[in-house]
C-alpha cells in the first residue's frame, strides 16, 4: 500500500522575498508621488482663496465649497456646461472618427501589409514631430477662410488629424497579434472586408482598441492651444473655459483648482472604467 504525499510549496529565498518587498515599496512610493499633486489640488479646491494663497499653504484651514460655487456660476458668472458639452462633443466625435479611419489603415499595415509598410509607419509618426505652434497660423487662416472659426466641427476634424498617426501606430501593433488563420477562415466562409473588420478583427483587438480610444480621448479633451485660437464663445472648450479664471488681479487659486478637478473627472472616470482593457491593450505590444 502506497501513501500519497504532497510536496511542500516552494518558498522564495530570503533575497528574492526582500527584492519583491523592495519593489513593492518602490511601486507604492511612485504611486503616491504621482497622485500627491492631484490630492493637493483637491484639498486646495476646498479652501477659501485667502487660505489657498498662504505660503506655505495651511493643511488645517477651514473647508468651503466657494470655489465650486463660483465655477458653476453661482456668483453670477458664466456656467461651465456649454464648454463641457463642447469638449465632450469634440473628444468623443474625433475619437470615433479616428478609430473608424485607423482600423482599416492598421489592417492594411499589419495583416495585409503594403510594400515598405515600415516607411509608411514612420511617415505617420513623423507628422507628430512638427511643433503644434508651427501649424497654428496656416490652420487659423484655413479656418477663417472657410468659415470654421468658432465651430466645434473644426476641432473635431483637427483632433482627428492630430490623433490619427498615433492611433494607426498603436493599432498596427495590436492587429499584428490577430491570428491570420481566423481571418482566412472568415474569407473562406464568404465574409467581406467590412464584416471581417467588425466581427472578426475588432472583438479580438478590443483591448487595443480601448487603449487607443482612451489615449485619443485624453489628447482631445486636454488640448488647449488650437482650441484657444480657433474658438471664441460658441465652441469654447473646457480647458479654454478654465483659463478664463486666471487673471492678473485678485486671488483665483482655489477656484482654478476646483475647475481643474471637475474638468479632470471625465478623463479620470474613463481611465478608471477602462483600466483593465488599457493594461491588456498596452501589453499586446503597443509600447514594445
Amino acid at each position: 500500500m502506497t501513501t500519497l504525499t504532497t510536496a511542500a510549496p516552494r518558498r522564495l529565498p530570503f533575497r528574492g522575498r526582500f527584492q519583491g518587498a523592495a519593489l513593492g515599496v518602490v511601486a507604492w512610493l511612485a504611486g503616491i508621488l504621482f497622485v500627491l499633486p492631484i490630492l493637493w489640488m483637491a484639498l486646495t479646491s476646498f479652501h477659501s482663496e485667502s487660505d489657498a494663497a498662504t505660503n506655505p499653504p495651511s493643511l488645517a484651514a477651514s473647508l468651503t465649497l466657494d470655489g465650486y460655487r463660483e465655477f458653476f456660476g453661482a456668483g453670477g458668472g458664466a456656467g461651465p456646461w456649454p464648454s463641457l458639452i463642447n469638449s465632450a462633443t469634440a473628444s468623443v466625435a474625433s475619437t470615433l472618427l479616428t478609430l473608424l479611419l485607423a482600423l482599416p489603415a492598421a489592417y492594411a499595415l499589419s495583416i495585409r501589409p503594403v510594400k515598405k509598410w515600415t516607411d509608411v509607419l514612420f511617415f505617420f509618426l513623423s507628422t507628430k514631430m512638427l511643433p503644434l505652434v508651427a501649424g497654428l497660423l496656416p490652420i487659423y487662416l484655413f479656418a477663417k477662410n472657410t468659415g470654421l472659426l468658432d465651430n466645434i466641427w473644426a476641432l473635431v476634424i483637427l483632433y482627428t488629424a492630430m490623433n490619427l498617426p498615433i492611433a494607426v501606430w498603436m493599432m498596427q501593433s495590436f492587429l499584428a497579434e490577430v491570428p491570420v488563420a481566423i481571418i482566412e477562415a472568415a474569407q473562406i466562409d464568404g465574409a467581406r472586408l467590412p464584416t471581417i473588420l467588425w466581427r472578426v478583427v475588432a472583438p479580438i483587438a478590443l483591448p487595443g482598441i480601448a487603449a487607443t480610444s482612451l489615449i485619443c480621448f485624453i489628447f482631445s479633451w486636454n488640448e488647449l492651444l488650437f482650441a484657444r485660437v480657433l474658438t471664441g464663445v460658441v465652441a469654447e472648450t473646457a480647458p479654454v473655459f478654465l483659463t478664463g479664471f486666471i487673471t492678473s488681479q485678485g486671488l483665483f487659486l482655489a477656484k482654478v483648482c476646483a475647475a481643474s478637478l471637475v474638468i479632470s473627472l471625465p478623463v479620470l472616470a474613463a481611465g478608471f472604467a477602462a483600466q483593465d482593457k488599457l493594461v491588456q491593450g498596452l501589453s499586446l505590444g503597443a509600447v514594445k
